[in-house]
């Protein structure tokens, strides 16, 4: 592909070297290639970049020093978010063989154009499959699961019934959607649990991602929401009833307990617990291991944009580490005698 056809395709300015420079690909500027594209978001990098072997280079404006020869480069604000739209432009797009001898498919199911479906995948009655999505190995679609265009499911993954995606999602390895609630009715006099109804559904809107082996149970009664563009690292589980923002970002290790809700554009950092029936506000930071209890909300009100709140119960970062340094400064004290008993 030519330099020119991905600046008509994701913008940006040429601003030295040829628009017919050749780019077949991305890559770091220790790998890069003559015909490979790197990127550069400040000074540093962008010394390392325009001394790579990389034919082409998308960076910050300002940051060209010289006259480099050898290479085109394009301006953008944003170069690390036009190489990654570079990135999904080059990529080859795996050949779509249909529907492979092994695959169970029920005949009351419905296959768009184009889908592909792999070895031993299992699709059961009813269930919808929207044109060029593709269903990897053993991967299992239950009856009634409605599957939107462009989406990919990979091997071993597992859509309950009741379970709805919408376009150009990704489910990856082992994720199991819709799966029941942990919901339980203890019997005051015998001590004995009885599930409490799940029977309701998970509904994945447009553009989400979700990783390997995580878990996102269907709603008791009502639904589980996960709306557009949210990213879900690996082993994450979210539990009945919750309702994630668009465009969250929630790390690997992190539990979100039922009827929760995140809200639009919050980033969850790995290993953060959330209890039942809290709120975590837009755009909230959660810090690695923070914890929101139960019930609780928690907001960015009166905090500066970015403040990232750490500790249990989360609060922000600069007040933990204080109160970190006046234990410290106490116990030091205690050590000392000045601290009486």
């Amino acid at each position: 592909m030519k330099l020119s056809e991905l600046i008509d395709l994701l913008g940006g300015k040429l601003v030295h070297g040829s628009a017919d420079t050749p780019v077949s690909a991305v890559n770091s500027t220790v790998q890069a290639a003559p015909d490979h594209l790197v990127f550069a978001q400040d000074e540093a990098s962008a010394t390392d970049a325009l001394s790579s072997n990389a034919g082409a280079v998308v960076l910050r404006p300002g940051l060209v020093k010289g006259n480099p020869s050898g290479k085109a480069i394009v301006e953008t604000p944003q170069p690390r978010l036009w190489f990654s739209g570079a990135a999904r432009v080059l990529r080859p797009v795996p050949e779509l063989t249909g529907v492979l001898p092994s695959a169970v498919v029920s005949p009351k199911a419905q296959v768009g154009e184009a889908v592909c479906i792999g070895p031993c995948a299992v699709i059961e009655e009813h269930a919808e499959i929207g044109a060029r999505s593709r269903v990897d190995a053993g991967a299992f679609i239950g009856a009634g699961v409605r599957i939107g265009a462009d989406c990919h499911i990979y091997p071993r993954a597992v859509l309950y019934p009741g379970t709805t995606l919408g376009h150009r999602v990704v489910v990856h390895a082992g994720a199991v959607l819709g799966s029941d609630g942990f919901g339980y009715v203890r019997d005051s006099a015998t001590g004995a649990y009885t599930q409490f109804p799940q029977q309701g559904t998970l509904a994945v809107e447009d553009d989400v991602e979700i990783g390997a082996n995580s878990t996102i149970d269907r709603g008791a009664l009502a639904e589980t929401r996960i709306r557009r563009g949210v990213k879900i690292d690996n082993l994450v589980h979210i539990g009945h009833n919750c309702d994630i923002g668009e465009d969250v970002i929630l790390v690997a290790l992190t539990g979100i307990s039922g009827s929760s809700s995140v809200g639009k554009g919050a980033v969850i950092a790995g290993q953060v617990g959330i209890g039942d029936h809290a709120h975590v506000g837009e755009g909230v930071i959660l810090g690695g291991q923070a914890g929101v209890l139960s019930g609780k909300t928690v907001t960015n009100e009166g905090l500066k944009p970015g403040t990232v709140l750490w500790g249990t119960p989360a609060r922000p970062l600069k007040q933990v580490l204080r109160e970190i340094a006046v234990l410290a400064r106490l116990a030091k004290g205690k050590g000392r005698g000045v601290v009486s008993e």
